[in-house]
């Protein structure tokens, strides 16, 4: 069955670009990222790559540990590696998992056989420090994922967990969320939000950030 939100993220031990990986272990308490690319050598997988690598700090600053994967063997991963740096200005700077015999990609349903019956499609997974997927994404092979909107999902994964909000359309990091419709109770509001809000609607509160 495909892995749904909620999940535990399946564990696994695999080779890849800086040796053996346990997965759960590797994340230890941290978030992470597992996303694939369906092929080595190949100009999208390259430059999303390149991408990932320029934004390690960001993953950092949020906790995040970002892993890719494809089914190539690990010796192409090393080959590959040396394009990716000189290409997009970036040494990777992360590890890729060696899936050639799809163990990986078939515990996270990454094979698409609709779309290619070999290669897997850009998954990504979004993973708490619970081990628990909180978001799946999936793209076709001919589209680069937006990798600042990943970020995007987590800094709002990461506010929503810690306070009783969630975030609008299109909400960035620092712009006012919505008041869950669940808390009713006036006086928890006030103690919660300290800035206020405004009611749209009943079931439309509007706050700024709380942690801001």
């Amino acid at each position: 069955m495909a892995l749904r939100i909620g999940d535990i993220a399946p564990d696994f031990t695999q080779e890849s670009t800086e040796g053996t990986i346990s997965f759960h272990k590797w994340l230890g308490n941290s978030w992470g990222i597992l996303f694939s690319h369906p092929r080595d050598f190949t100009p999208v997988c390259t430059t999303e790559l390149g991408e990932v690598s320029k934004l390690k700090g960001e993953f950092d600053k949020r906790g995040v540990k970002v892993i890719g994967l494809s089914v190539d063997p690990l010796s192409d991963h090393v080959k590959w590696v040396g394009d990716i740096g000189e290409t997009q200005g970036c040494a990777l700077n992360f590890p890729l998992l060696a899936d050639a015999d799809k163990k990986v990609s078939n515990l996270y349903d990454m094979i698409h056989p609709n779309a290619n019956d070999t290669f897997t499609v850009r998954s990504v997974f979004v993973i708490d420090p619970n081990k628990k997927v909180r978001l799946i994404i999936t793209y076709p092979a001919s589209t680069g994922r937006n990798f600042v909107e990943i970020l995007r999902t987590i800094d709002s994964l990461q506010l929503t967990d810690n306070y009783k909000v969630a975030t609008p359309v299109n909400w960035k990091d620092g712009q006012d969320v919505i008041i869950v419709p669940s808390l009713k109770d006036e006086d928890e509001i006030k103690r919660l939000f300290p800035k206020g809000y405004k009611a749209v609607k009943p079931y439309l509160r509007i706050t700024p950030q709380p942690n801001k």
